[in-house]
């Protein structure tokens, strides 16, 4: 079952999905014009999610957010619960200081998992019944009661993830989201801009701060996290297109091919050719 509300005026678009044999997205063919943020809910058995080629255990009971260029599968779409939406239905940036999810539950290809104890799934299970209530109530205040209800879910499961994630006793508030635009920074700019420098001008700091603040934080390093997310791209770009690993390497900001290949190499153990040779998924779209 789908809803969908499109906003004509606007392009802003809102489905829900509940019993969907097929749910999935294919970033790089079929939905690379639907630029869909996606929060998916496993209230059933553990199942598999593949995510850009790589697969996840999802357990049960848990939630799932997941970027709009991303791809994913899962192994029992039917038993998923999801909610998608564009930037032109609702925007993380503009709502950011309400709901501080821009940089955490969307900020990095780094997929945030959170259990829901028995309270949250009843929450959850009461707020998907008011949306699909909603949904089937067209009046002309339809778009503003299913925006603030989108609003209401994205600040509860904030909520639910900063518990989970954030080591509120090692880190201050202030210095947490110094993180958080650290990592919408990368997001935006990772393509042309490879140095730590360059994030620590960005946030008026200097690269032994963001460093001696992401040693607290968690065991990655800002240069690895900026690492990480041009491999992830190298890896999606190598698998699901055909672009040749020059196009590849001039896409990702990178001058020389030989110089690319070794910094892929370095990360993955494979050269680009050889990864896309070994990779099973096949192109998307065929």
């Amino acid at each position: 079952m789908r809803y969908i509300l499109k906003d004509e005026k606007t392009g802003g678009d809102l489905l829900l999905f509940k019993n969907e044999p097929g749910f999935d997205r294919l970033y790089f063919s079929r939905d690379r014009f639907n630029k869909y943020f996606t929060i998916a809910w496993n209230p059933g058995e553990k199942q598999t999610v593949t995510i850009d080629g790589t697969e996840h255990d999802l357990p049960p009971n848990t939630l799932l957010t997941l970027l709009f260029n991303q791809s994913f599968s899962f192994e029992r779409s039917e038993e998923i619960i999801a909610w998608q939406f564009n930037r032109e239905f609702y925007c993380l940036i503009d709502h950011d200081k309400e709901v501080s999810c821009v940089g955490f539950l969307f900020g990095s290809t780094d997929h945030i998992l959170i259990r829901l104890q028995e309270e949250a799934q009843e929450k959850l299970k009461l707020l998907s019944a008011i949306f699909m209530d909603e949904f089937k109530t067209t009046d002309n205040i339809q778009n503003e009661m299913l925006l603030a209800l989108l609003k209401r879910l994205i600040s509860y499961i904030t909520r639910l993830a900063r518990s989970e994630y954030v080591p509120e006793k090692k880190v201050q508030e202030e210095k947490y989201h110094l993180i958080r635009k650290f990592n919408l920074l990368v997001e935006m700019h990772f393509k042309e801009e490879h140095s730590v420098s360059f994030y620590a001008q960005q946030l008026f700091k200097s690269p032994k701060t963001l460093s001696n603040l992401f040693a607290i934080y968690n065991n990655k390093t800002p240069s690895q996290v900026i690492q990480e997310r041009i491999l992830i791209e190298a890896k999606r770009l190598l698998t699901y297109t055909s672009k040749t690993v020059k196009q590849i390497t001039f896409e990702l900001g990178f001058e020389d091919v030989s110089y690319f290949s070794n910094f892929f190499k370095k990360h993955t153990s494979l050269s680009p050719v050889d990864f896309r040779h070994a990779t099973p998924v096949s192109k998307e779209g065929k």
